[in-house]
């Protein structure tokens, strides 16, 4: 199991503290500080069942200032992740080939 985490985000940390109130432990992965690469990325967004547009954070400033109204393929919204890490919707929470976002965090109580 993984956990993709921004320590900063309330809601990535109340959906990590339901986790670990259940006995579930997982990798957490702080991934603004371990870059997912392009093939984890890809491989997470087959778990989710997602295009790569659905999991940015379009209220993000960089997304405004760099990407707001392209249209970009997959593989280039992947790379514009891997570029701005910030864009990545959180908390991703991983268990064997699905995967959740904890929006809200008990979402991820769906994959135990």
């Amino acid at each position: 199991m993984k956990f993709y985490h921004n320590p900063r985000c309330g809601k990535s940390r109340e959906a990590l503290k339901l986790l670990q109130e259940k006995g579930i432990e997982s990798e957490i992965i702080e991934y603004l500080k371990n870059i997912p690469t392009h093939a984890e990325l890809e491989d997470v967004l087959q778990k989710l069942d997602m295009k790569a547009e659905d999991l940015l954070r379009k209220n993000e400033k960089v997304f405004k200032e760099l990407y707001k109204g392209k249209d970009l393929s997959d593989s280039e919204w992947i790379e514009a992740m891997i570029a701005e890490p910030k864009l990545i919707e959180r908390p991703i929470f991983v268990n064997g080939d699905k995967a959740v976002v904890g929006r809200p965090p008990e979402k991820v109580l769906e994959l135990i």
